[in-house]
C-alpha cells in the first residue's frame, strides 16, 4: 500500500514541476511578420480573374475585396429597432395608447400582438424580421385615431 501512495505522490510532483499542457508561446512569437509587398502579392493572387478562354474575349475584372459595395439599407430596416421606436409605430398605427418611455412592458407587448393579428402575422408579441418590415412603414407618419 505504500508502495502505491508513494508512486501516486512521485506522478502528481512530477506533473506538477515539468506540466501536462502544451506551453503557452505568444502568438507574436509563433507568426512572422509579413512585408507589403507579400500582402499586396497575395492579395493579388487572391483577386486575380480566372482564366478566360482565347474565344471569348474578358469583359469584366472582378471587384477586389476592398472594391465590394454593399448598398445601405434604410435606417428604419437596417437594424433591430429600439423601443421607442417600435412604440412610436405602434402608436401611429393606432395600436398603443401608453408613453413611449423605451420600454417594452405588457401594454407595449399585447400593442404588437394586435398589430400581429391584424396584419395576418403568428401574434407572438416579437418585432422581428416581417413584423418590423410592415410596423416600420408607421414610423414616420401622424398618429392614427383607433
Amino acid at each position: 500500500m505504500k508502495k502505491y501512495v508513494f508512486i501516486i505522490l512521485a506522478v502528481l510532483v512530477s506533473v506538477s514541476m515539468f506540466g501536462c499542457g502544451k506551453k503557452n508561446i505568444p502568438e507574436a512569437q509563433t507568426q512572422e511578420a509579413m512585408s507589403m509587398e507579400a500582402l499586396n502579392a497575395l492579395n493579388a493572387n487572391l483577386t486575380a480573374p480566372a482564366p478566360v478562354a482565347e474565344t471569348k474575349p474578358q469583359v469584366t475584372q472582378p471587384p477586389t475585396l476592398v472594391e465590394k459595395k454593399t448598398e445601405a439599407m434604410p435606417a428604419s430596416t437596417a437594424a433591430k429597432p429600439s423601443a421607442k421606436e417600435i412604440q412610436t409605430a405602434l402608436k401611429n398605427a393606432g395600436y398603443y395608447a401608453g408613453s413611449v418611455d423605451g420600454k417594452l412592458g405588457p401594454k407595449t407587448k399585447k400593442a404588437i400582438e394586435e398589430f400581429q393579428k391584424a396584419s395576418g402575422l403568428k401574434a407572438d408579441g416579437k418585432v422581428g424580421t416581417k413584423t418590423w418590415s410592415l410596423l416600420s412603414k408607421h414610423l414616420n407618419v401622424a398618429p392614427a385615431a383607433r
